[in-house]
């Protein structure tokens, strides 16, 4: 990627973390890719129908759900052909329950079935995200702790999952590589030590964020003596856990990481954290069942 097309997308995925509904630039560009993907030179089975044939369609959830994916599903039929018409009956961040109607379309009957698809890929997947990031969000329910994604998102995908994750209650951290800076154990092993990684990343971090990950209390102290104001907690059990928020007794945000499930999460958020990073929001993603059929053809 060139430099200059590199800087533009960075700061469109600033942005996207910034607002709450991602810049329509970039939902375009997506849903362009997303459509080149599946459409190719031309949908050959929907161009057996008349050019001019209208229908109306229900999208129907086969099971409760949280929405997301409205402005990328809408960008689909949008254009494939503007004349079709989406009347939402729920909002991005609703919990709906099963066999309720979220929307209905109505258009040329060619742009709705070759939309369909690629539409319901996008609002199924994000569905699936925000639904999952809203059972671990009741988990830890009324606990002052966030919990936080992570890189591990669908390649591709990364802007519209991190959305999700807000869409379902929870928070994000750092959108990629670019805009905060996380030293891990490698980091630490290249550059030295503790102590000489946080001089290094201080010395260029021009306003970004640093963070440190540590894997012992021990650790713990080093980066604390060397200025670390961020520290994620490697693998920490819940005693070590506990330990730390003494220890650090509110001079350093910490970040509870590795081994997060669901069956521990209130016992992490229970220790006294302030964030708790879970890959399992976006890694592991189970698709919302949706059926798109139709009611006027």
């Amino acid at each position: 990627m060139k430099k200059m097309d590199r800087t533009a997308t960075q700061d469109a995925f600033r942005e996207a973390l910034e607002r709450h509904v991602p810049p329509a630039a970039l939902i375009a560009r997506q849903v362009e890719a997303a459509l080149t993907e599946d459409l190719g030179d031309g949908d050959r089975t929907a161009a057996l129908l008349p050019a001019d044939r209208k229908s109306r369609v229900e999208l129907v959830t086969r099971q409760r759900m949280v929405v997301c994916g409205r402005a990328w599903f809408d960008e689909v039929f949008r254009r494939l052909d503007p004349q079709v018409r989406i009347e939402w009956r729920v909002a991005d961040g609703e919990s709906v329950a099963r066999d309720r109607i979220l929307c209905g379309l109505t258009g040329p009957t060619r742009a709705l079935l070759s939309g369909e698809r690629t539409a319901m890929n996008y609002l199924q997947t994000l569905s699936g995200t925000a639904s999952r990031a809203r059972v671990y969000a009741d988990a830890v329910a009324g606990l002052p702790v966030r919990l936080l994604d992570t890189r591990k998102t669908l390649p591709g995908l990364r802007v519209q999952q991190k959305y999700a994750v807000r869409c379902g209650g929870c928070h994000n951290h750092r959108m990629g590589l670019f805009d905060a800076m996380l030293i891990k154990e490698n980091h630490i092993l290249a550059a030295g030590s503790i102590a000489a990684a946080l001089q290094a990343a201080f010395a260029v971090a021009d306003g970004l964020g640093v963070e440190i990950e540590v894997e012992s209390l021990d650790e713990l102290e080093e980066a604390l003596a060397a200025g670390a104001t961020h520290l994620l907690l490697d693998n920490f059990d819940l005693d070590q856990l506990r330990r730390a928020v003494t220890l650090v007794a509110g001079r350093a945000r910490l970040e509870a990481s590795g081994g997060v499930t669901l069956d521990r999460i209130r016992d992490i958020a229970e220790t006294g954290v302030d964030d708790i990073s879970v890959g399992d929001l976006t890694k592991d993603v189970t698709s919302i069942d949706l059926s798109m059929r139709f009611v006027d053809a």
